[in-house]
């Protein structure tokens, strides 16, 4: 990285600067992304086992395929280039969540009520 004029690094620091709040609107946002992308997770988990299978399977598909296409090397922005790596990986995830966000509530709903049936977990 060239450091020939500090002018052209304090634009891009003051424009940073200006567009903070954008960008801390932004953060929550990725963040539930990632939290949903651990339900998913949870329910292929919870449908391989058997345990859930009450999703039709157009919708384990999809999210099986979504978090696969985050696993893959091989994507569109490989995951090496540092800042822009992951954004096609949460655009994929994102938009599995919009396809089978019915579904996912209804996992939501399953794993409280296990909950509240008192699961023995044997240690």
């Amino acid at each position: 990285m060239s450091t020939s004029t500090s002018g052209e690094h304090d634009v891009t620091i003051e424009k940073v600067n200006q567009r903070s709040k954008d960008i801390e609107n932004k953060l929550p946002k990725l963040k539930q992304v990632f939290e949903q992308g651990k339900i998913m997770l949870s329910m292929v988990k919870d449908y391989w086992d058997g345990g859930y299978r009450e999703i039709p399977y157009w919708a384990i598909s999809a999210v099986s395929l979504a978090l696969l296409y985050v696993l893959n090397p091989l994507d569109v922005i490989p995951d090496v280039i540092i800042g822009v790596g992951y954004l096609d990986d949460a655009t994929v995830v994102a938009f599995c969540l919009k396809l089978v966000q019915r579904e996912l509530e209804k996992y939501q709903e399953w794993q409280a009520a296990q909950a509240k049936g008192g699961k023995i977990v044997d240690v």
